[in-house]
């Protein structure tokens, strides 16, 4: 599942477009204006049909859009996830698995148990 506004040009433009975004930009603020250019950024990174249609979602053609794009699957705690789960999967001992990643024997332990990934309720 993608983040909000991933989510958003993902609708109109396809997920291949969103991940491109998130790798090219995500992590950063970013400039939409209601119509790009040929030769803006995003035009040039999924096409300009794509790029109209992501300018329109998300700026309603009114007028620019500053956003923070967040790193989506591209980002180093989804890569480190995915390095502990691929270790976990060989077999790979928790010492090895932490030191190896920078996350915690515990953390490890919790990744395991696939708790990592969803909260607890109190009630």
């Amino acid at each position: 599942m993608l983040p909000a506004i991933l989510a958003d040009i993902a609708d109109v433009a396809g997920e291949d477009a969103a991940l491109a975004i998130a790798a090219a930009r995500g992590g950063t603020q970013v400039y939409f204006p209601p119509v790009p250019s040929d030769d803006h950024w995003l035009s040039k990174l999924i096409g300009h049909e794509a790029a109209l249609a992501v300018c329109d979602r998300l700026t309603c053609g009114v007028g620019p859009l500053r956003a923070d794009v967040p790193l989506g699957p591209a980002g180093r705690a989804a890569k480190a996830r995915e390095m502990v789960d691929t270790m976990l999967r060989e077999g790979r001992s928790e010492r090895d698995i932490a030191l190896a990643t920078g996350y915690t024997t515990r953390g490890v332990r919790m990744r395991r148990a696939g708790l990592d990934d969803r909260q607890l309720t109190l009630f």
